[in-house]
C-alpha cells in the first residue's frame, strides 16, 4: 500500500507542476496582451498629435498601391 500512495503523491505533484505551468502561460499571454494594447494606445496617442503624418502615410501607401496595380501583366 505505501507504494500506491507514493505513486499517487508523485502524480499529484506532476499535476500541480502542470497546473502551475499552464497558469503561468495564461498569465504571460494576458500580460503580453496588456502590453500590446498599451503600446498600440501610446502609438495612437502619439500619432494623433500629428494628423498630417497620418494623412501623408495614407497617401504614400495609396500611391504605391496604385503603382503596383497599374503594372501590365506579363
Amino acid at each position: 500500500m505505501p507504494r500506491y500512495v507514493d505513486e499517487a503523491q508523485s502524480h499529484a505533484k506532476l499535476d500541480a507542476k502542470t497546473r502551475r505551468k499552464l497558469l503561468d502561460q495564461r498569465r504571460m499571454e494576458y500580460r503580453r496582451a496588456i502590453e500590446s494594447y498599451a503600446e498600440q494606445r501610446l502609438l495612437q496617442q502619439q500619432l494623433s498629435d500629428y494628423p498630417e503624418l497620418i494623412a501623408a502615410n495614407y497617401l504614400a501607401a495609396a500611391h504605391s498601391l496604385g503603382r503596383r496595380s497599374a503594372r501590365p501583366a506579363r
